[in-house]
C-alpha cells in the first residue's frame, strides 16, 4: 500500500480520542516548548502520534525503539518524511544496532527521557553530563519500574523517574485488556492455531497475565496459572483457572504463555519435559522469561517452520516452538495493543512529561507515581470522548465522607 506508514498514523490518530483533546490544548499553549525528549518506546503508529504530540507541544524529540523486533518499518518512514520527526529504528536490529539507536537520541542531552523497560534509563545513568541536565523521566511497563525500584533500593538512581505503569489508567487497561487482546492477536498470526479446547498455560497472575488467562478462556482454552505469589495464586484459582507448578503443568500444555517480568520462567529442564509440539510465546518485556539461549546452546538443531516461529529439536526426542525468538509476541508477531488502550496510556505518559517540565526543580532522586489528578484527568477526558455520565458526590455525601459521628 502506498505510504502505508502515513495511513497507519492517521488511522492511530482518529482512534486516539483523549490524546486528541490533549493535543488541542498542546498546540495552543506549547507547554514543551524548548524542551528536548529521547524516547525509548515501541515504534509503531500509535507511539507515532505519542511522539508527534510532544513534538506539537513544542518538544524536540528524538524517538528510537525498546525492542530489536517491533518497530513498523512504514512508520519510521512515515516519520522521517512526512513529519520530519528524528527516528532511529528499524524491525529486526542486531544488537549492536540496537543499542547504538538508543544512544543516537541522547546526542543532543536530553532533558526528559520517556522508557520502555529501561534501557534508555540505564544508558543515560552512565553519562555525567546527562544526569546532571535532566529534569526527569518516565517508564512504561512493569519489568522497566521493577528496575527503576531496584536502582532506587541501591542509591543508584540520579535523577526523578515517574512510574507511568502502575497508574490506574494505565495498568487496569493497559496491561490487562491492551495485553489480553494483543496476547491472542500475536499468537494467532504468529502460528494459525485455533485456541478452543487447547490445554494452555499463562506464567504469572499479574494485570497482564489476567488479561491473557481471560481472554483465553474467553476463546474456550483450558487454562492453568503458575505463580510464585500465593495470594495470586488464590486470586488465580477464585477466578476459575487452574494453578500448577510449570513443570507439571507444562507435561500436559499444547500452548504456554509466560507474563512474569522473570528470567527463566520456562528453563531448558521445563522443555524437556514438556509435551511435544508445545508452542512457547512470551508476553513479557525482555525475551529472557523463555531460555532462549540455553535452547540455542543445547538442542540439537532449530528449523524455521513460520515467518515467526522456530522448532527447535532436543536430545530427549522432544520438540518446542518459540515464537519471536521468545520476544515480546504481541508486538513482534502483532499489532501491539488497540489504539484505544494505548491512548489512554500515552496520555498519561504527554500530561506526566509535562508536569516533569513544570515541577522539576521540586522533585527528588526517586520514583513517583503519577499525580492522582493526572489519572483523574485522563479518566474524565475518556468519558467524555466516550459521551458517559456518571454520578458525582452531593455536598450531603461529601459532608458525609468526612464525618465520624453519624452511624446506625
Amino acid at each position: 500500500m502506498e505510504n502505508s506508514g502515513y495511513l497507519r498514523l492517521k488511522w492511530a490518530r482518529d482512534h486516539m480520542g483523549v490524546s486528541q483533546k490533549i493535543r488541542e490544548r498542546f498546540l495552543k499553549e506549547k507547554p514543551l516548548k524548548g524542551i528536548k525528549i529521547a524516547m525509548a518506546l515501541h515504534v509503531e503508529a500509535k507511539t507515532g502520534i505519542f511522539a508527534l504530540l510532544l513534538k506539537e507541544g513544542g518538544a524536540d524529540v528524538r524517538l528510537a525503539s525498546c525492542n530489536p523486533l517491533s518497530s513498523d518499518d512504514s512508520v519510521v518512514e512515515s516519520l522521517k518524511n512526512d513529519y520530519n520527526m528524528k527516528v532511529f529504528a528499524r524491525k529486526g536490529e542486531t544488537e549492536k544496532e540496537y543499542y547504538e539507536n538508543i544512544e543516537k537520541t541522547i546526542d543532543e542531552i536530553p532533558d526528559i527521557i520517556i522508557d520502555d523497560g529501561g534501557d534508555l534509563t540505564n544508558l543515560v545513568s552512565s553519562k555525567p553530563e546527562i544526569v546532571k541536565n535532566l529534569m526527569g523521566g518516565n517508564e512504561e511497563t512493569t519489568t522497566g519500574v521493577v528496575r527503576l525500584k531496584a536502582m532506587e533500593r541501591a542509591g543508584a538512581l540520579k535523577f526523578p523517574m515517574f512510574d507511568v505503569n502502575d497508574a490506574q489508567m494505565k495498568h487496569l487497561f493497559d496491561n490487562r485488556y491492551g495485553s489480553g487482546q494483543s496476547a491472542l492477536d500475536g499468537f494467532m498470526n504468529a502460528t494459525n492455531i485455533l485456541i478452543a479446547g487447547k490445554h494452555v498455560i499463562v506464567a504469572g497472575y499479574g494485570w497482564v497475565g489476567k488479561g491473557v488467562a481471560m481472554r483465553l478462556k474467553g476463546m474456550g482454552a483450558d487454562v492453568t496459572v503458575t505463580e510464585v505469589d500465593p495470594v495470586k495464586a488464590i486470586e488465580a484459582v477464585m477466578d476459575g483457572f487452574n494453578v500448577d507448578t510449570i513443570n507439571h503443568a507444562i507435561r500436559n500444555a499444547d500452548i504456554a504463555f509466560t507474563a512474569t517480568g522473570m528470567k527463566n520462567v520456562i528453563s531448558y529442564d521445563d522443555m524437556l519435559a514438556a509435551k511435544k509440539g508445545i508452542i512457547l510465546g512470551n508476553v513479557g518485556h525482555f525475551n529472557n522469561e523463555i531460555a532462549v539461549d540455553d535452547l540455542n546452546r543445547r538442542s540439537l538443531g532449530k528449523t524455521q517452520v513460520r515467518n515467526m516461529v522456530t522448532e527447535y529439536r532436543l536430545e530427549n526426542g522432544n520438540t518446542v516452538n518459540v515464537i519471536s525468538d521468545g520476544r515480546l509476541l504481541n508486538l513482534a508477531s502483532g499489532q501491539g495493543h488497540p489504539v484505544e488502550i494505548m491512548d489512554l496510556s500515552f496520555s498519561l505518559q504527554a500530561l506526566t512529561a509535562e508536569y516533569i517540565a513544570k515541577n522539576h526543580e521540586k522533585l527528588q532522586n526517586r520514583v513517583y507515581p503519577v499525580p492522582e489528578e493526572i489519572d483523574r484527568q485522563v479518566a474524565e477526558i475518556e468519558l467524555n470522548v466516550l459521551n458517559i455520565k456518571i454520578d458525582r458526590l452531593t455536598d450531603e455525601q461529601l459532608k458525609y465522607m468526612d464525618s465520624y459521628t453519624e452511624g446506625t
